[in-house]
């Protein structure tokens, strides 16, 4: 029996009306997925200091974090490796982030010294081999937890914490989730910085076995030092606690909206902090240096918008393999962290379309705006270009 045009123009039409909800709720992260990690549990203790253990640091941190995401990010989907206090193997706290399929992965931990009870601050560690003997003694003392589990040598395939031979792997590692790690990492610096006012440590690598079986963008948090009686009493107080979370959660929503603006150009994420985040940076940083790019694309237009390729804890030579051969590339350093550019206009157009043109090289490209050689909200920046040119 044959079907008039009508009626199937019906059917399609309610089916697009069926499925157009869930596409929707993709398109704007519905499916972002965080998981996060309460480093050590159970019959580890982690670091232990003189009033706590490291592993009850780190569950209460991780649970505040998950608390704040799960009552503000009705789009966010969160997976805790554990909320009490057992024992997860390394690699099976990988395997749960893997199999949710997740966007981040955000490992928390408390940093101890032997022989030091002065030292202080928040760091943020990426995936790679270890450039100094302190970074490796982090990796070591973190990855050691796998001693508490019996077959280990088979688990790891003869990896030893505790040689200095076995990090080699390490250095021949292609991360390629290294760039998103990286960035999520110095977010997280400057809300320690800022919003939790600690000693900034800075971001570092090291090779972590945790990171390295996980399939997206992770970091490891060292909180503190436990071994330093200030910090841990800090760590231990509601007061730590709850300002450290808001930190790392101030650093998530940034992460999450700068993801959907790469997706889709537009984010629905909001930042409560944002604007006092920005006067605090612009009053206590050096403002933001960005190299003029040779071009009057701009005009009388103070806005300039460009595309973000990648970024890179040192500066990167003209034909480096991951420019890709791409010529005309700048770059601004923010946070110590280089951010290599490419397209600049003040035409949000014609950037969209220089973007389309290098995705396959670059798909975690993403825009972003300059006025006055200052970065700047780009929903603010695009919706200037839109309404200077609806005039």
């Amino acid at each position: 029996m044959k079907l008039n045009r009508s009626y199937i123009l019906h059917i399609c039409i309610c089916l697009w009306l069926l499925f157009l909800p869930s596409c929707t709720s993709h398109l704007w992260g519905k499916d972002f997925v965080v998981v996060i990690d309460a480093g050590h549990g159970g019959h580890d203790p982690g670091a232990i200091g003189k009033i706590s253990k490291e592993k009850n640091i780190n569950l209460n941190v991780a649970l505040k974090v998950g608390n704040l995401i799960k009552n503000n990010c009705d789009d966010v989907k969160v997976i805790y490796t554990r909320s009490k206090d057992v024992f997860i193997p390394l690699d099976r706290r990988a395997e749960i982030a893997n199999n949710a399929k997740a966007d981040l992965f955000i490992s928390i931990h408390t940093n101890a010294l032997a022989n030091n009870r002065t030292a202080k601050g928040a760091s943020t560690w990426t995936l790679g081999l270890a450039k100094s003997d302190a970074n490796l003694e982090v990796a070591k003392r973190e990855n050691s937890v796998i001693l508490y589990e019996s077959d280990y040598q088979t688990r790891y395939a003869g990896f030893n914490p505790n040689s200095a031979e076995s990090y080699i792997i390490f250095e021949f590692m292609q991360d390629k989730y290294m760039e998103q790690s990286v960035h999520l990492a110095s977010l997280m610096q400057k809300q320690f910085r800022h919003t939790c006012k600690r000693l900034d440590r800075g971001v570092h690598q090291a090779g972590f076995l945790v990171l390295k079986a996980s399939a997206m963008p992770s970091i490891l948090i060292e909180l503190g030092f436990i071994s330093t009686p200030e910090e841990e009493r800090y760590l231990n107080s509601e007061t730590g606690a709850t300002t450290m979370a808001k930190g790392i959660y101030h650093a998530f929503l940034n992460y999450k909206r700068e993801h959907e603006i790469r997706l889709t150009g537009v984010s629905k994420t909001v930042i409560p902090t944002e604007q006092k985040e920005q006067e605090i940076e612009k009053e206590n940083d050096r403002p933001v240096t960005v190299q003029k790019v040779a071009e009057s694309a701009t005009n009388d237009n103070e806005i300039t918008f460009k595309i973000q390729i990648l970024t890179s804890s040192k500066p990167l030579a003209k034909n480096d393999k991951r420019l890709k051969g791409l010529k005309g590339v700048d770059y601004y350093k923010e946070k110590g962290i280089y951010k290599y550019t490419y397209g600049a206009s003040g035409d949000y157009n014609k950037v969209l379309r220089t973007k389309r043109t290098i995705t396959a090289q670059f798909k975690d490209a993403f825009i972003i705006a300059f006025r006055d050689g200052e970065k700047m909200n780009v929903n603010e920046a695009i919706a200037e270009f839109k309404k200077r040119r609806n005039k």
